[in-house]
């Protein structure tokens, strides 16, 4: 049987303030994604989602739970020690590049760290460019020269410069326009059918997670309230909550 890509198992998240318990963000949640699945994880801002990626990238560190990639256990690992394997593409694209460096500079970034050459880099940022739709000179453009979803589709580009086996989106789609939101998410698929990655598909919009995703987590207050296929879960949800949010968008 193959090992999943991802595998989390009971992760819960609980921020304090002044040694005080705060809430509880993150409540038992376990799921696992397998090589070249897409799986959305949906629910209103709140519900935790964003949690749980910022502890799978380890950005954040859990206050119980396991995190494993490919097998091995990474829970208290730091961030720098799995960039080969995960990636992020967080929700404003322009906050996520450095505003004093280009384009090219923040794609080709992760390419120097493991070792590249600077003209290896040049010349492997201009064929990203063009497999994300965007022509070579933007890699002398920098973030706030350029629009949203072509700023997205260069944060694509960095994401999956160095081949990661896991991409995370977080709500990547949300602050674009529908029409820019169908093609990143064409984009996203063609990159991952290409590339062989899992994706973890972090969305509040049930209806984009439908047509995109292999298996769709419906979260609530922490928790994972359903799961199933995506077209289940919305022509026959369980629970009320997953009701509201279809109704909220469909």
């Amino acid at each position: 049987m193959t090992t999943p890509i991802l595998q989390l198992q009971n992760l819960k998240k609980i921020f304090t303030r002044n040694g005080q318990s705060e809430f509880l963000a993150v409540d038992g949640v376990s799921f696992d994604i397998s090589a070249g699945e897409c799986v959305g994880l949906i629910g209103e801002s709140g519900s935790g989602k964003s949690t749980v990626a910022n502890m799978i990238a380890r950005l954040l560190d859990p206050t119980e739970g396991r995190i494993l990639l490919d097998g091995e256990d990474v829970t208290d690992v730091k961030a720098r020690q799995i960039f080969r394997t995960v990636q992020m593409i967080f929700q404003s694209p322009q906050e996520s590049f450095d505003p004093r460096r280009t384009l090219g500079d923040g794609i080709g970034e992760s390419l120097l760290n493991v070792g590249r050459s600077r003209s290896q880099v040049r010349a492997e940022v201009e064929r990203l460019l063009e497999a994300v739709g965007l022509p070579p000179d933007f890699a002398r453009r920098y973030p706030h020269e350029v629009s949203g979803g072509q700023c997205q589709r260069a944060a694509i580009a960095r994401a999956v410069a160095i081949h990661p086996k896991l991409l995370i989106c977080d709500e990547a789609t949300s602050a674009l326009d529908v029409t820019v939101q169908a093609e990143i998410v064409d984009l996203l698929s063609r990159l991952m059918r290409e590339r062989g990655m899992a994706c973890l598909f972090i969305c509040h919009d049930i209806a984009l997670a439908q047509n995109f995703c292999d298996r769709l987590l419906v979260m609530y207050r922490g928790k994972i309230v359903e799961e199933g296929p995506p077209d289940e879960i919305v022509q026959s949800p369980k629970q009320e909550y997953t009701k509201l949010l279809i109704d909220s968008v469909l």
